[in-house]
């Protein structure tokens, strides 16, 4: 499996719905598994193990309020970590982004946006980032964003009709 998803608990698995049909329709190989840092720090630390063996080449932490998830994984492996906060009813989020995005140094995470956009966001910078070393997903990424231009294209005709 190339991409490992973690969310911090089963309400975030609403989240993560579109990234998963993102990996699905680029063809790449994924998982999905709900694991906290601070309730299940043994069994993440025993998934992300059980991963590398198996393969796992980027690793995505989806969580809320404290979102040590994403700092959690990238203490324990040297696979590329993206991060994703989700917004909570305390703060909006701006607590997660905050734990999310404030690494310290020599433990990056990459942080997306706040919720199932960030998610979305984290599946396709998980496929640019296998894209480096496979020319398949290299070309499904350009045939991808000729599409999305197309898309702001056509719809900018739409509205410019007299």
């Amino acid at each position: 499996m190339d991409v490992v998803i973690f969310i911090g608990s089963e309400s975030d698995h609403e989240v993560v719905k579109d990234a998963l049909h993102i990996l699905e329709g680029f063809g790449v190989s994924h998982r999905l598994e709900v694991t906290s840092a601070h309730r299940s720090p043994e069994r993440t630390r025993a998934l992300i193990a059980e991963s590398e063996k198996r393969g796992a080449k980027v690793f995505i932490a989806v969580a809320g309020k404290a979102a040590h998830l994403a700092g959690f994984v990238a203490g324990k492996t040297s696979a590329p970590v993206i991060g994703v906060p989700v917004e909570s009813a305390g703060l909006g989020g701006l607590d997660a982004l905050l734990s999310t995005v404030q690494m310290p140094k020599g433990v990056p995470v990459a942080t997306m946006g706040l919720g199932k956009t960030g998610a979305s966001n984290a599946a396709i910078l998980a496929v640019q980032i296998l894209s480096l070393k496979n020319p398949r997903l290299k070309k499904k990424l350009e045939e991808h964003k000729k599409a999305m231009a197309a898309q702001v294209e056509s719809a900018s005709k739409k509205i410019q009709k007299p």
